[in-house]
């Protein structure tokens, strides 16, 4: 087991407890479905809103911030409830995200707008955002002064706003004839990217420790992170990543190998709005336009990067190699 890995098994079950205080449990009756749908996207529940282990996600985000708080010299513990926070927010949007792609499964299993419709849906993903922005008070709880509290909201509540901008770029792509490499990056940068880097960051200022690097660190993670979704979106293997097979090309997202293709081969764009062109002909005209190669050639340039803010950061620690190690691993991931 990697140090990455154990860190992981050591610490996500304090997670999922500080997630469980923050989302809280039905006071009534009337209140069973309410917290039965976060429950159930969370991955505490089944469809049935029976208690279940189900595939609740990677918690990536929140791990980086408790071993970016290891890695520079704090206590995990005092991070998790910004840890927590991260990972409520992150799937408040997941679950937006959800119903504006209109995605009927996630993780192998029907949405939450898919199970119990799209106004409850909505109120759902209102609520994680709700939660997720009282839970970073319980760090009053672990000992956190004030002002490191405001400074840690003022962070978090950046990053949110970056993740809705860079959705708004995704959604206004969907219409768009073409998205250039720039319009791409600046939109991941956002949707995804602002998350990981707020979760270092704040890992870090938790620990009493400068943020700027680690910043660096989560933020160019986050753009190769994406770009990996990017390809596995379309050559990932169904049975590991519990979607169809090239899934962003039915829809017609504009990810990134869709974006180097249609530089690439004017054509392309044509067929790639025509809904009736089979997914075939498509693979092969991205295979043909040397689109994957480039895309994965940029998501490890964006490796190299978060590898560089880590040196910068000078973290010679056991904690501080982990968070290298994941990186890697986040890299070569199947799912």
């Amino acid at each position: 087991m990697s140090t990455w890995e154990a860190f992981f098994s050591e610490w996500m079950p304090l997670l999922e407890t500080e997630m469980r205080a923050a989302v809280g449990e039905p006071a009534r009756p009337s209140e069973r479905l309410f917290y039965g749908m976060l429950a159930y996207h969370l991955g505490w529940a089944d469809a049935q809103l029976q208690p279940a282990r189900q595939d609740g996600g990677k918690r990536i985000r929140p791990m980086l911030c408790l071993l970016a708080c290891a890695a520079c010299g704090g206590d995990p513990a005092r991070a998790l409830p910004a840890a927590a926070a991260i990972e409520l927010l992150h799937n408040f949007s997941l679950i937006h995200d959800d119903i504006q792609d209109r995605s009927e499964t996630r993780r192998g299993r029907p949405t939450v707008w898919a199970l119990w419709g799209i106004a409850q849906a909505i109120n759902a993903g209102d609520a994680l955002f709700t939660i997720a922005h009282r839970a970073l008070w319980r760090l009053r709880e672990q000992g956190v002064p004030a002002e490191r509290i405001l400074e840690v909201a003022e962070r978090f509540d950046a990053a949110c706003l970056m993740l809705t901008r860079g959705q708004y770029l995704d959604l206004l792509f969907e219409g768009a004839q073409r998205v250039s490499l720039e319009e791409y990056l600046e939109m991941i940068r956002g949707k995804t990217a602002a998350l990981l880097r707020a979760a270092t960051g704040i890992g870090a200022r938790l620990a009493d420790h400068p943020s700027e690097d680690l910043e660096a660190f989560g933020e160019a993670l986050g753009m190769a992170f994406q770009i990996q979704d990017d390809l596995l979106g379309i050559w990932g293997d169904p049975a590991v990543t519990g979607k169809s097979a090239a899934d962003d090309l039915r829809t017609r997202k504009k990810t990134l190998p869709v974006i180097l293709a249609m530089e690439r081969i004017p054509e392309f764009a044509e067929r790639y709005r025509d809904p009736q062109t089979p997914l075939e002909v498509l693979l092969q005209d991205l295979e043909r336009s040397g689109a994957r190669a480039e895309a994965e050639a940029t998501a490890a340039v964006f490796t190299q990067q978060a590898m560089a803010a880590l040196e910068r950061a000078g973290l010679r620690n056991p904690y501080g190699e982990a968070l290298r190690d994941l990186a890697r691993a986040l890299l070569s991931r199947t799912r």
